[in-house]
């Protein structure tokens, strides 16, 4: 389904008069019997729980946004931003359907950054909330053509994918769809990823919105939206202007199950390994020739097989990981990436780094090798632990959503793991996506849909305790 220009998507639906009288004998019973009143919209919220769960205009935004190629280039030169340029014709999409909503402000700075505000309406001093996704996908699947599919009422069986049948989404192989039966699964067809990393984020916060601007009586503070580029590859927050977006607390939509808020995860270094070997004709070579291609071999064989790597750690558990390699007997480079919990620990992984170094020198006289080391991005829990409100008032507004909230780690990074240190606490909120970067990535739109009633409540809560 081709996209121009900007559509008015339907509206979100209005209140009932049914509801609003539900409202009304609610009120009334909560004062008679003494019990504390809450806000209006407080306790619609919770009748919709109850009773007419809200809809919100979700499938049809996401649908639109991950049909948008901008998958980003890790090859792209370090000062390029966006690496792709596709990423921008989203963020201008994004800020023409916030402009169509009411939302003045909104715009695309000159690197793709996407920028609004939705402004307070209480007489408080709330602090600003910034709710922030990032336009790009992953580089490991093609983001191109995307076919999004609808598998409505899923059964709990396997989920076939049409343009390659081979493709199939098995409750074995992907455990959390057990949890969900009888919702609607969306993936793609079979030879792309989907994007809800993090497209999904994008819709949950368009959808947000668009619902405030139908209803203001849902009391808020400021809320500042915030779209980055480039997040896939380690770049999404390096053109974000701070000043502008002037804001108190963060909240990344860019997590997985169901109820979880992540406030941890990984210190993240990347090292490189440079080689220099020493060339001399092979049918002269004794005794003279050094292959540095050889010497990059032995260095990743001498890593231990049994630990340290990702695929034989888990939990709290760091490693490093070799992603490239390229030579010639001349030279040869190897780029790695160190990842722990406690950022004490990538010195140690670094100290490893060193003692192979030696041990390799040894073993090929003649070779020489550097190596560097740079940050990437540090464990947020470093800050965030000194705002605690950040982690209580979502779980609180998971809870006031009816679902069962609980904080977790990722094994990972976002761009709240940067924003933190740049001066904006930023744990990271769910939104259902799960396998990632592949071609049987997929999402629950229920799950999707509770992300945005938990940002409702998340909001009135703030304005409720400030």
């Amino acid at each position: 389904m081709g996209f121009r220009g900007f559509t008015r998507l339907p509206a979100i639906a209005r209140p009932t008069r049914r509801i609003s009288r539900l409202v009304t004998e609610t009120r009334l019973l909560r004062s008679t019997h003494g019990i504390i009143n809450r806000p209006f919209f407080y306790t619609f919220t919770q009748i919709q729980n109850d009773f007419l769960m809200p809809q919100f205009n979700i499938k049809d935004r996401f649908f639109t946004y991950v049909k948008y190629h901008t998958t980003s280039d890790p090859t792209a030169p370090a000062d390029k931003y966006p690496s792709t340029d596709r990423q921008k014709k989203l963020g201008q999409h994004l800020v023409d359907e916030l402009q169509q909503l009411g939302v003045k402000d909104a715009e695309i700075d000159e690197h793709g950054v996407v920028y609004a505000t939705i402004p307070s309406n209480s007489t408080k001093n709330v602090p600003t909330l910034c709710f922030c996704s990032h336009m790009d996908t992953s580089p490991d699947s093609s983001g191109k053509d995307v076919k999004p599919i609808v598998h409505k009422n899923y059964n709990g069986g396997n989920i076939t994918l049409p343009d390659d049948p081979s493709q199939q989404l098995t409750p074995n192989l992907h455990p959390a769809l057990k949890e969900k039966k009888g919702e609607d699964i969306i993936t793609a067809s079979g030879t792309t990823l989907l994007g809800a990393d993090d497209k999904s984020g994008i819709a949950v916060i368009m959808a947000l919105a668009e619902y405030l601007q139908a209803h203001p009586e849902v009391p808020h503070g400021n809320i500042r939206i915030l779209f980055t580029c480039d997040e896939e590859i380690g770049r999404g927050v390096n053109r974000v202007d701070m000043e502008k977006l002037s804001a108190d607390i963060g909240y990344t939509l860019d997590g997985s199950d169901l109820g979880v808020i992540e406030d941890e995860t990984f210190s993240a270094d990347s090292v490189t390994v440079h080689l220099k070997g020493v060339v001399e004709h092979p049918g002269y070579a004794y005794g003279k020739l050094v292959s540095a291609l050889k010497a990059a071999s032995a260095f990743v064989n001498a890593w231990p097989k049994d630990q340290l790597s990702p695929e034989t750690t888990k939990g709290k558990e760091g490693f490093v990981h070799p992603v490239s390699m390229e030579g010639t007997v001349e030279k040869a480079t190897i780029q790695y990436i160190i990842r722990d919990f406690y950022t004490e620990g990538l010195d140690d992984k670094f100290a490893m780094f060193q003692r192979i170094a030696q041990q390799i020198h040894e073993e090929f006289p003649g070779l020489g090798i550097e190596i560097d080391r740079e940050e990437q991005y540090r464990n947020m829990k470093y800050v965030i632990q000194d705002y605690p409100e950040a982690v209580e008032h979502a779980l609180e507004a998971m809870k006031r959503a009816g679902i069962e909230a609980r904080k977790e780690r990722v094994r990972g990074g976002t761009d709240g793991s940067r924003l933190s240190y740049m001066g904006l606490p930023c744990p990271n909120l769910f939104t259902g996506q799960h396998a990632i970067h592949g071609k049987q990535e997929w999402i629950s739109l229920q799950d999707m849909e509770k992300s945005v009633q938990t940002l409702l409540e998340l909001i009135q809560i703030f304005e409720e305790k400030t």
